[in-house]
């Protein structure tokens, strides 16, 4: 889990504009699921790229989904052409989404997010009831675990705040 704390550093220290969702954000909220990977909310911006290839530069990034493990690069117009961004890296796989399923394009994923803190810094993660909805529009067993998981912590929170 270290490793993938170190991802989000990166992003941080480089002041990527993004939203940690999926099975890494679930486990910030307690769900006891581990996941291998981060995903997280990005808008598609040249700006936001040229930041995320710095970020990644040293930890060797490269497109998971190709047969050839190609090297991430930005070419010309390559931001207009992304939905989503699947890299693995020396760090670990991290996957840059630009909707999320069940809340949508980043400027409602960024609406429905608060702020974590760290000991590298502060960033956005998707708040629970965002994060419960992704999960059940994703559908499969294990965000089905999560949203179970979710919602029992979700519940005690509010009983907490109780008079």
């Amino acid at each position: 889990m270290a490793q993938l704390e170190q991802l989000i550093e990166r992003l941080v220290r480089h002041e990527i504009e993004f939203v940690l969702v999926g099975g890494y954000a679930a486990m910030l909220y307690g769900v006891s699921l581990l996941t291998r990977d981060i995903d997280v909310c990005v808008p598609f911006t040249r700006e936001n790229l040229e930041k995320i290839h710095a970020a990644f530069a040293d930890a060797h990034p490269y497109h998971r989904d190709t047969m050839n493990q190609r090297p991430f690069e930005i070419s010309p117009g390559f931001e207009q052409r992304l939905r989503n961004l699947y890299l693995a890296t020396d760090d670990g796989q991290i996957d840059l989404l630009g909707e999320v399923l069940g809340v949508g394009e980043f400027a409602k994923v960024h609406a429905a997010s608060v702020e974590a803190v760290a000991s590298f810094g502060k960033y956005r993660v998707l708040n629970i009831d965002a994060l419960i909805a992704a999960k059940e529009a994703m559908g499969r067993d294990r965000d089905k675990a999560a949203v179970i998981q979710l919602r029992g912590i979700r519940t005690a929170a509010q009983l907490k705040t109780q008079p």
